[in-house]
């Protein structure tokens, strides 16, 4: 063929039909969660304010809780408070509480966190785990924010338990109202980070079953650093004004 016949050529056609914009699958609903009611809840630390807060609220909802503690005998004298026990929340050791728990609430001290999280690696393998430890410092002026190497907790988290599912939520609830039997919904909403929508999605939906709570999607890990941050400036305000203040996100 010539140079000249090349170029008289017409060029080449596909035969495919244009792509039907109809055929293009639908945007997931945001607010389409998964249902987690048969889920056993675990929540490490779960002998202090908050995860002691944490575990009623979920038992309260009718999930099977554990709170987990260094010492066994520590977290069994936990429940035996009536609030507890009278729920059916029992007390285990860290280890055991992991074992057998679906979804494992990490809501230990910021100074025992790294420690606690290494000897569970084993036993958090697989498992979805929300870490909602804020790194906080205190001195005379009042609350600040920590900047852990790893960039946040939760990152902290996820660096020590490459085997788990790591995610952040449940950072700026207040503990008291957490645990008051008057309080019949709490009021706010829960920023969820992680890496998988699958993952946040069951973090969403765990939210949702608190009365008055909503998990909102806040983005991934690397974005925990400035939640777990913000509750240094909820502490402030709490003082300030004498209250439990919370977070709502709006026009979502």
């Amino acid at each position: 063929m010539t140079t000249s016949d090349a170029a008289a050529t017409p060029p080449a056609t596909s035969s495919a039909a244009p792509a039907d914009p109809a055929d293009k699958p639908a945007a997931r609903d945001p607010w389409d969660l998964p249902d987690v009611s048969g889920l056993v809840i675990g929540v490490l630390g779960g002998t202090g304010d908050q995860g002691r807060g944490l575990a009623y609220r979920f038992a309260k909802a009718g999930h099977k809780v554990i709170i987990g503690s260094r010492a066994a005998e520590r977290a069994q004298a936990a429940v035996e408070d009536p609030q507890l026990s009278n729920l059916g929340v029992e007390g285990a050791a860290n280890a055991d509480c992991a074992r057998r728990s679906d979804v494992v609430i990490v809501a230990v001290p910021w100074e025992g966190h790294a420690k606690t999280l290494q000897a569970l690696r084993e036993e958090l393998a697989g498992k979805l785990v929300i870490d909602c430890v804020n790194p906080l410092g205190f001195d005379k002026k009042g609350a600040y924010a920590l900047k852990p190497e790893e960039g946040s907790a939760a990152e902290q988290a996820a660096a020590l338990l490459p085997d788990s599912r790591v995610t952040a939520a449940f950072h700026h609830l207040s503990a008291v109202l957490l645990q008051d039997p008057e309080v019949a919904e709490i009021d706010t909403d829960v920023m969820v980070l992680g890496e998988r929508r699958a993952d946040t999605d069951l973090v969403q939906a765990l939210a949702a079953r608190i009365p008055g709570m909503r998990g909102v999607f806040a983005g991934r890990l690397r974005n925990a650093h400035q939640v777990e941050s913000l509750v240094a400036n909820l502490i402030s305000v709490n003082r300030r004004y004498k209250a439990h203040a919370g977070l709502r996100v709006t026009d979502v």
